[in-house]
């Protein structure tokens, strides 16, 4: 039995390190499961895309490359203008007691009238550039939003309908393409079980062409059906595909087996917070440091998911999860749901013991009950233990609602004054005196400006630059042994007919753009095939004058051939 464990995860963890080849991790025939189309194939294309700077270039990670690419080789004049606008996004999470002096050198550098190449000022009104200058010593994090704006606005206009004509954004119909092709069960190996969810178990997976690793969430059909979650399953699905947030889970691929529809998320290598609270030896709990940090990333969640009016509600230790850098994200987006600006919702769901009164009390809300699991997570994360149940402790449901509803928390010595006067604030019994929940959609504003937050300097952790105080140990496979995770029941008395085609076909989406590009310039794809010709002319799969071709038979059938 125990060998069975130690096998299954030395294969998963060799394939997290890359394996042993120089392909670090990629089948053999990756370049042939990439292959470019002809561009005959994807000039059709632009009709059914967005073809706009503000989606192309600001939203696409591909498309930017190409944009920035396109400037560089083919239009040098335009390149100061892309230059111009790292240099500021640099600044706006440059840390404090040095952006004074990178506020200067952006401004002598692009905003002068001394003649140099490299100035922006062409394109910017006075007003904007004497704004700046006079704040220049304030050195506030947005001094230069105005001016980044307005170049923008003017690289949207001819340099980009110059870009649309160029063979870079026919490169860029070509990923398109490739992004848009079938996903099947094909397209990836799978790794051992890490864990269960509620229609079905968690396998680590890799993609063939990549080498890329994620976590494929199975969901059976059968017990969907069964549990009639179609409902449910489709709102996580959408949820998690409309999120793009570097503190929540990402969907990279949706599709369906014969027997189960499949999720493929972003991997967290490191665990849930649960497991680190009261499994790493010790008293159960963590330093404040490392509480701090946790609770300032999840509240970014928080704020991501409530600005698209989306309500978490199971926020806990074990839906927290680390990655391999230390870094966490909120994940099990199943009970969260979209409320439409202005309504309220009413639903008794979450997790005993970190449910707000208003829940248990079947009242209506909108992200009330968030603000208070949130402050029963960072009490357990300090404490090493829920506020309102002991761990392991055999209590009814019942006594638990009323400990919520009526029993004040008590807090020890493990809390400074910042986190117990947070803490009141987050676990106040009526949702409209609690901290967070009199701004909306806003209110992780309000959370934000605590004292507890006072060392996080939040664009550098919005930007992913800020240095965890724990990294997981990358040796480590953070996940019960596999004999240890209860294997589900075989589903009796459910038959799958024509009728569920409809649910399956919404749910069988195939690859997310946005996190399928990051995968395909993560792993090198981008950079060893996004290649042209000599002198930055097109290659023979880019030239229109060209005829396509003969089209050989491909690694997989289920590959299309044309759009």
């Amino acid at each position: 039995m125990e060998l069975e464990n130690i096998v299954a995860n030395t294969v998963y963890l060799k394939a997290r390190e890359g394996g042993s080849d120089s392909n670090k991790g990629k089948s053999k025939k990756w370049k042939k499961l990439l292959q470019f189309p002809h561009i005959s194939h994807c000039v059709d294309l632009k009709n059914k895309i967005d073809v706009k700077y503000s989606y192309v270039v600001d939203q696409q990670p591909i498309g930017r490359l190409l944009f920035r690419q396109f400037c560089e080789n083919l239009k040098p004049e335009y390149h100061k203008y892309n230059q111009f606008l790292d240099e500021v996004g640099h600044y706006q999470v440059e840390r404090d007691e040095r952006r004074q002096e990178a506020a200067h050198t952006i401004f002598n550098k692009y905003l002068t009238h001394n003649q140099s190449e490299e100035k922006v000022i062409d394109v910017l009104n006075e007003s904007l550039v004497s704004s700046c200058k006079e704040n220049l010593d304030q050195a506030s994090k947005d001094l230069f939003t105005e001016c980044n704006e307005a170049v923008k606005q003017f690289l949207a206009n001819e340099p980009f309908r110059e870009f649309e004509n160029s063979m870079y954004f026919h490169r860029y119909l070509q990923w398109k393409w490739l992004e848009s092709q079938p996903v099947t069960y094909k397209t990836f190996r799978m790794y051992r079980v890490l864990g269960k969810g509620g229609f079905g178990e968690v396998c680590a997976c890799q993609v063939r062409a990549t080498g890329k690793m994620y976590a494929c969430k199975k969901l059976e059909k059968k017990r969907i059906k069964k549990r009639k979650g179609e409902a449910m399953v489709l709102i996580e699905k959408q949820i998690l595909q409309k999120i793009n947030s570097r503190f929540v889970v990402s969907l990279a691929y949706a599709y369906e087996t014969k027997d189960s529809l499949c999720l493929v998320l972003t991997i967290m290598n490191g665990g849930d917070l649960k497991f680190h609270i009261y499994n790493m030896g010790g008293d159960p709990g963590f330093e404040m440091e490392r509480a701090v940090f946790y609770a300032a990333e999840v509240l970014c969640g928080l704020e991501h998911l409530h600005a698209q009016g989306i309500v978490y509600r199971d926020c806990k230790p074990e839906n927290i999860l680390l990655d391999d850098h230390g870094h966490v994200r909120i994940s099990d987006l199943g009970l969260a749901i979209q409320i439409p600006e202005g309504e309220m919702v009413r639903g008794r769901v979450g997790t005993v013991g970190y449910m707000a009164p208003e829940v248990i009390d079947n009242e209506k809300y909108i992200f009330s009950p968030d603000w208070f699991s949130y402050g029963c997570l960072i009490y357990e994360m300090i404490e090493g233990q829920a506020p309102f149940r002991a761990r392991k402790e055999k209590v009814k449901r019942e006594e638990v609602d009323r400990r919520v509803k009526e029993v004040q928390e008590t807090y020890s010595h493990k809390f400074s004054e910042e986190a117990h006067a947070l803490c009141q604030k987050l676990l106040k019994k009526s949702g409209k005196e609690r901290l967070g929940c009199s701004s909306g959609r806003q209110g992780a504003q309000e959370v934000k400006k605590q004292e507890f937050f006072k060392t996080i300097n939040w664009k550098r952790l919005e930007a992913g630059i800020c240095e965890p105080p724990f990294s997981p140990d990358p040796h480590a496979v953070y996940a019960k042994d596999v004999l240890d995770i209860e294997q589900f029941s075989t589903v009796k008395g459910v038959n799958l007919d024509a009728t569920d085609d409809t649910f399956y076909s919404k749910f069988n989406t195939g690859s997310v753009s946005i996190p399928w590009q990051h995968e395909m310039i993560e792993t090198k794809c981008f950079e060893e095939l996004n290649l042209f010709g000599i002198n930055n002319t097109p290659s023979p799969d880019l030239r229109l004058d060209l005829p396509p071709p003969e089209d050989n038979k491909s690694c997989f059938p289920f590959r299309r051939r044309c759009c």
